[in-house]
């Protein structure tokens, strides 16, 4: 019966001494260090550089899109009119450069040709007349003032063949190389008013800038939007990564470059990240001290890290979580 008592006895003194022991290490030992960030990408904006009502909404919300597909249709009815201006305005313009460049019509080079070869015989007549008048003179026969009266005609006429030689010249010539330059500067002019409502016309159509997902639409077809409106907004899926906010007297242990072990809680799966960047500013104060205790404030910084390989179903937004005391073993 003692050594029963004495058996009991050991027992429950071991039993205390673990116990004890055990209370003793789970106050001793540290909890380990969580620290929680989430899951972002790079996000598109798809919008338009003229205003106008949506026509048409080719995706809707949670679509895959192609880098390049459309996406929505504005209608533009006013720069339809403009442009149906500017294409009047430029047809003139080219009418008259090819006026300029092909010359006079034929009709107006022959009726130049005709008053020449008339005002040649004119001065051919009045080269003769004035030559039998001037024998006559010296022979008497008629007065000096029969002989000047001769000789202004003959005169008249030479001014008048001169004349008439010049403007069928320039009939054959056509305009003139400054009225041709003008004529060409008009067109130009006027192509690149076509060309600017044209482009502007392009863009009531808005294609995605990216392969990705459609994560916002917000506005509908008739509604009607501004320039630079973002109606649709695009998550390239491809291009994600982790964002913490990591206390200042963590950064020792973080190192652009350094591979981290994670755990996403939404896909319950361990995953790598590697540290690409170190926010060069800190952002605002996680801990405040009491300045009577002679602590300090703590500031925060944000640490971005991507994963080393593609994680299958990561979506932006979720959390990811890391083990600071496990970075603080392999620092």
């Amino acid at each position: 019966m003692k050594k029963v008592n004495i058996l009991a006895i050991l027992i429950a003194i071991v039993l205390i001494v673990t116990a004890v022991v055990l209370v003793g290490w789970h106050m001793v030992k540290s909890e380990p260090v969580l620290i929680q960030g989430t899951v972002e990408c790079t996000s598109y904006k798809a919008s338009s550089k003229i205003p106008g009502r949506i026509d048409a909404l080719k995706v809707r919300q949670g679509d895959k899109v192609e880098k390049g597909q459309l996406l929505y249709v504005l209608s533009t009815p006013e720069l339809n009119a403009k442009l149906q201006q500017a294409e009047a305005v430029r047809s003139a313009a080219k009418a008259i450069d090819d006026k300029a460049l092909a010359g006079a019509r034929s009709q107006q080079i022959e009726a130049a040709l005709n008053l020449w070869q008339k005002a040649q015989a004119g001065k051919e007549l009045a080269a003769k007349t004035y030559e039998r008048v001037q024998n006559l003179y010296r022979d008497g026969v008629v007065p000096a003032q029969k002989l000047d009266e001769a000789k202004a005609n003959y005169d008249a006429m030479v001014a008048t063949e001169s004349a008439a030689h010049s403007q069928y010249e320039l009939a054959v010539d056509g305009a003139s190389k400054e009225d041709k330059a003008a004529a060409a500067a008009q067109v130009r002019q006027a192509q690149g008013a076509v060309n600017e409502v044209e482009a502007y016309i392009s863009d009531a159509m808005v294609y995605s800038p990216v392969t990705g997902e459609v994560s916002t639409v917000i506005s509908e077809a008739g509604e009607l939007v501004g320039s630079g409106y973002p109606v649709i907004t695009i998550l390239d899926l491809s291009d994600m990564w982790v964002t913490f906010n990591v206390k200042e007297t963590m950064l020792p242990n973080i190192t652009v470059g350094k591979k981290v072990k994670a755990y996403v809680p939404a896909l319950d799966k361990d995953v790598e990240l590697v540290v690409t960047y170190i926010a060069v500013q800190a952002d605002f104060a996680t801990w405040n001290a009491t300045r009577t205790r002679g602590g300090f404030d703590i500031r925060t910084f944000a640490v971005k890290m991507k994963p080393t390989v593609g994680i299958e179903d990561l979506r932006p937004g979720m959390s990811v979580i890391v083990n600071w005391s496990e970075m603080e073993d392999q620092a």
